[in-house]
C-alpha cells in the first residue's frame, strides 16, 4: 500500500453518490433493428429456450483435479467480475415479466466504480455497517483454512440472517460473500495502519487500488490484448479511443453491455469448488444427484466454510498436476469463456429465482431477456462496429476444450432461424472461442494454456463501457491520479489486493 499522500483528493465527497441517483439504461447501437427469432412471441420463446438447452452442459460433478474445461484464469476472477457488476448496477425490477423497455429501466446504483456496494451510503447515513464510525463491522469467526482472521459478514439476528452490507446481492454465494468480507478487512487495515487518517481518504485509497485492479489486471484477463491495445495511446488508456460508448450527457448503462456482453462470466462458473481441505461442493444443491449441500448464500455462513484463498487466486505457488497429494490444495481455474454453461445453471434453485419467473435455465433467461429488451443480433452489431461477422459455421455451441469428445455443431443446427441471426450474448461467447491467448499459469512448473478471451465485439463493448464510466467519474484513478500505480509496482493485481486484506 502507498503512503496516504500518494492519492491526492480533489473535491472528494465523504460518501458515495446519493442513492437517489437514478442513472438510465439505454442502447449503444440505437439505429440497429431488434432481433427476432420467430413470427410470434411463442415461436421466439420456443426457439430461444431451445438454444438455451443447447448451451447447457450435461451433469458433471464438482472436481478439483485437472479439468480440460479450465482456462488460465484463476477462479476468483469469476466472482470478482460478479462483484464489479454489483458495484456498477442495481436494477430491482429485473424480472423478465417487467420493464422490457431499456429506456424505461432505471439503475438505482451510481454507475461508477466507487464501491458503494461496500461503503453503502457511508457511516453517517448507515452507521449500522460500521463499528466506530470508520471501520466496518465484521461478522462471527469462521474456520477451515489457514486464515485465522476469517469472518462471516455481519448479519441481523432474524432468520435467514441477512447480511448487513451495502448491496445484499454480494451475499448470494459463498465466494462473493467472502470476497465482500475481504473488502471490509482491506479498508479496516488501511485505517489501522494509518492512525489519524480520515475515513474519506482511506475510502479513496481502497477505491483507487480496486480500480487499478480492474484496469490493469481484470480487463487483460478477460479481453484479448489486441482489443485493449486499440484503446491505448503510448501504452495508456485514452478516452479519445472510445468509439462506441460516448454518452453525450449523463453516463448510462447500455443493455448491450449489461444483458449480453458482461454476462460472459456465466460461462466461467465451475460446477463446484473446493473451498478448503474438507469441503468440495457444487454451486447449488443437486439432490437428484446426491448432492444436498451447495455454495448458495443469503444465510449465515457455515462456520467451517472459510475459503482457502490459495485455491482461488495465486497468493502462493502451488502444483498443477492434480496428483492425489496435491489435489486438495491446487489452484482452481475458471472455466473457459464459451457457449456452454455448467449443468447446475440449467436448474437454478428456488432460492435463486422465483418460481413465478420462469425458466429456471440461466442460459434461457439470458436469451429471453435480451430478446425482450430488443437487443440486435451479434452480426448486426459486428457490422456496425466495422468488424467482419462470424460465419454461421464459426458460431459453435459447446465447450471450447482443446480436444472435444465430438465435433461442436454450429448454431444453425439448433434451428435455421439463427442463420445469420445470432443472439448477441451467444455471439459474444462464440467470438471468444476464436480469440485464444497463451496464458502462463501461476503454478509450479512451466505450464501454459490457450485461454479464450473476449474479441473485437464483446471485448470492445466490455472495455469501452468500463473505461467510459471510469473516465466520466471525476473521482476515479484515471482522473484523480493518471499514471499512478500502487507502491507494490505496476503489476499489482487481485492477488496483491487479497494478500493485503489477509494481512500479508
Amino acid at each position: 500500500m502507498p503512503a496516504t499522500h500518494a492519492v491526492p483528493i480533489r473535491g472528494l465527497m465523504s460518501t458515495p453518490a446519493s442513492p437517489q441517483f437514478q442513472g438510465r439504461y439505454g442502447r449503444m447501437f440505437r439505429s440497429l433493428p431488434r432481433a427476432e427469432f420467430g413470427s410470434s412471441e411463442e415461436q421466439n420463446e420456443d426457439n430461444l429456450t431451445q438454444l438455451g438447452v443447447a448451451m447447457s452442459a450435461e451433469f458433471d460433478p464438482p472436481t478439483d483435479g485437472p479439468d480440460d474445461q479450465e482456462s488460465g484464469i484463476p477462479a476468483l476472477y469469476t466472482y470478482f467480475g460478479q462483484f464489479v457488476d454489483h458495484d456498477m448496477t442495481f436494477d430491482p425490477a429485473s424480472s423478465l415479466q417487467k420493464q422490457n423497455d431499456p429506456d424505461a429501466l432505471t439503475d438505482y446504483r451510481n454507475p461508477a466504480f466507487d464501491l458503494d456496494c461496500v461503503f453503502g451510503r457511508g457511516p453517517d447515513d448507515q452507521p449500522y455497517l460500521y463499528e466506530d464510525g470508520q471501520r466496518f463491522l465484521l461478522g462471527r469467526r469462521i474456520h477451515g483454512a489457514s486464515d485465522r482472521k476469517a469472518r462471516d459478514l455481519p448479519r441481523n439476528s432474524a432468520r435467514p440472517a441477512r447480511a448487513l452490507i451495502g448491496d445484499p446481492r454480494n451475499d448470494e454465494n459463498v465466494m462473493v460473500s467472502q470476497l465482500q468480507g475481504l473488502f471490509l478487512r482491506y479498508h479496516n487495515r488501511v485505517l489501522s495502519e494509518r492512525p489519524g487518517v480520515t475515513f474519506r481518504h482511506a475510502q479513496q485509497l481502497v477505491r483507487h487500488h480496486y480500480q487499478y485492479v480492474i484496469l490493469h489486471d481484470f480487463l487483460p484477463r478477460i479481453v484479448h490484448s489486441s482489443v485493449l491495445a486499440a484503446l491505448k495511446i503510448n501504452g495508456s488508456y485514452d478516452e479519445r479511443k472510445l468509439a462506441f460508448y460516448r454518452p453525450r450527457n449523463e453516463a448510462f448503462m447500455p443493455v448491450e453491455f449489461s444483458v449480453a456482453a458482461y454476462r460472459f462470466g456465466h460461462s466461467m462458473v465451475r460446477s463446484g469448488y473446493r473451498i478448503n481441505d474438507k469441503f468440495l461442493l457444487p454451486i447449488f444443491p443437486m439432490p437428484t444427484h446426491g448432492l444436498r449441500q451447495g455454495l448458495t448464500g443469503f444465510r449465515r455462513m457455515n462456520p467451517a466454510w472459510a475459503i482457502d484463498w490459495g485455491r482461488f487466486i495465486d497468493i502462493d505457488v502451488r502444483r498443477y498436476d492434480g496428483s492425489k497429494a496435491d489435489r486438495a490444495r491446487r489452484l482452481q481455474f475458471a472455466y473457459r469463456i464459451d457457449t456452454s454453461l455448467v449443468y447446475p445453471l440449467a436448474y437454478l434453485p428456488e432460492s435463486v429465482v422465483k418460481t413465478s419467473d420462469p425458466p429456471p435455465s440461466l442460459a434461457a433467461r439470458n436469451l429471453l431477456r435480451g430478446w425482450r429488451l430488443g437487443l440486435p443480433t451479434g452480426q448486426h452489431v459486428a457490422r456496425k462496429m466495422g468488424v467482419t461477422p462470424l460465419r454461421d459455421d464459426q458460431i459453435l455451441i459447446g465447450e471450447a476444450v482443446d480436444k472435444p469428445k465430438k465435433p461442436l455443431k454450429s448454431i444453425v443446427s439448433v434451428s435455421k432461424v439463427f442463420k445469420d441471426n445470432c443472439p448477441l450474448w451467444t455471439y459474444i461467447l462464440a467470438e471468444a472461442m476464436h480469440h485464444k491467448e497463451s496464458v502462463r499459469l501461476p503454478v509450479k512448473g512451466n505450464e501454459s494454456i490457450k485461454t479464450p478471451q473476449l474479441g473485437p465485439v464483446g471485448g470492445r463493448i466490455v472495455a469501452e463501457v468500463i473505461l467510459g464510466l471510469m473516465f466520466r467519474d471525476k473521482q476515479s484513478v484515471l482522473n484523480q491520479t493518471p499514471g499512478w500505480h500502487p507502491k507494490e509496482g505496476r503489476n499489482y493485481g487481485l492477488r496483491d489486493f487479497v494478500r493485503y486484506a489477509l494481512g500479508g
